[in-house]
């Protein structure tokens, strides 16, 4: 072997154990997760759960920074603008990868061109909920009451391509019951102006309204889900009612951006789902009408792709536009 060849194996050597070194040694210093809703709300208190347990595992601080608004773009480009080394990390879902694509959403990244995924964490399936104050007890009479009153019923979300956005969209489709959609600023607003009765319809998680519904501030008139809920067997599905195709799995899950290495993106997979599973988080989550689904990466990419097709279909067939 040439002394030239020798030099020049041992310069590429010592670039090449430096990085092997960090990423064994990952993590050494503080993880950042970008969530793109405010406090609050089901996915930030699920989230904090995680990276709680996420922090007491692997000995170094997690710190949870939330970034709402622009349907999740504000979170997605601090999650850009960082190294892609691991330590930054977004909180996506099903309408960030798979529904927005579909929908008139301007955002300045490409979900599935800058990030890749590591894995899920949770999902639920949303309740339709109404202010106590609505004069509807069920989805008849407030499909009834939406097409007497000039201009139709207000409806929520908790932004521009959530799941409280798509399923009124798909509701008012099927049932040709007239709303308006009123974008906010995360599911603790959306519930708030929803139980002060200025918006007259919510699709809402179990967690955001559980305390409203107990007091009786909100009434709910169906799920959103293909079997009833166990926190509330008297509430029928849409299904149930004859109202098909508004139905929404809606999960979500951790990212990084797409130049992340391999052995970076599996030992994140792994302290994550570690502490997703941990008994104290799958406890607390399973009481609230969630579920903690966790997968490998290849897993969530399969899924995505799945969810891109299938909710691609419905959007064409609905005729489902954001505005």
């Amino acid at each position: 072997m040439s002394r030239a060849l020798k030099w020049t194996l041992a310069l590429i050597g010592c670039l090449i154990a430096p990085l092997s070194f960090a990423d064994a040694a990952f993590p050494a210093k503080a993880i950042t997760v970008f969530v793109p809703f405010p406090p609050g709300g089901s996915t930030d208190r699920v989230a904090r759960l995680i990276t709680q347990k996420l922090s007491e595992n692997t000995g170094q601080p997690v710190v949870v920074q939330n970034r709402p608004g622009a349907a999740g773009a504000i979170a997605a480009q601090a999650v850009l603008a960082q190294p892609a080394d691991g330590y930054s990390v977004f909180v996506g879902h099903v309408g960030t990868h798979a529904i927005d694509p579909h929908l008139n959403v301007q955002v300045a990244f490409d979900a599935n061109r800058d990030f890749r995924p590591v894995t899920s964490f949770f999902s639920f399936h949303s309740i339709l909920v109404v202010p106590a104050s609505l004069p509807a007890n069920n989805v008849k009479e407030l499909i009834a009451l939406a097409k007497s009153r000039q201009g139709g019923l207000t409806f929520a979300s908790q932004g521009t391509g959530t799941a409280g956005h798509f399923l009124g969209e798909m509701l008012q489709r099927v049932t040709g019951a007239p709303m308006v959609h009123v974008p906010m600023k995360g599911a603790a607003q959306a519930v708030t102006e929803t139980v002060g009765g200025r918006i007259d319809v919510l699709f809402s998680s179990y967690i955001s309204a559980q305390a409203f519904l107990k007091e009786g501030r909100l009434k709910a008139l169906a799920y959103a889900g293909p079997k009833r809920s166990s926190m509330l067997p008297d509430v029928p599905t849409l299904a149930e009612l004859g109202i098909r195709d508004v139905e929404y799995d809606q999960w979500f899950g951790f990212f990084v951006p797409v130049k992340v290495p391999d052995a970076i993106v599996q030992r994140l997979n792994a302290e994550l789902v570690r502490a997703a599973r941990s008994p104290e988080v799958t406890a607390s989550v399973g009481g609230q009408d969630a579920h903690i689904v966790t997968s490998t990466p290849d897993e969530m990419a399969r899924q995505i792709a799945t969810d891109h097709r299938r909710y691609g279909e419905i959007v064409k067939r609905l005729g489902s536009q954001v505005r």
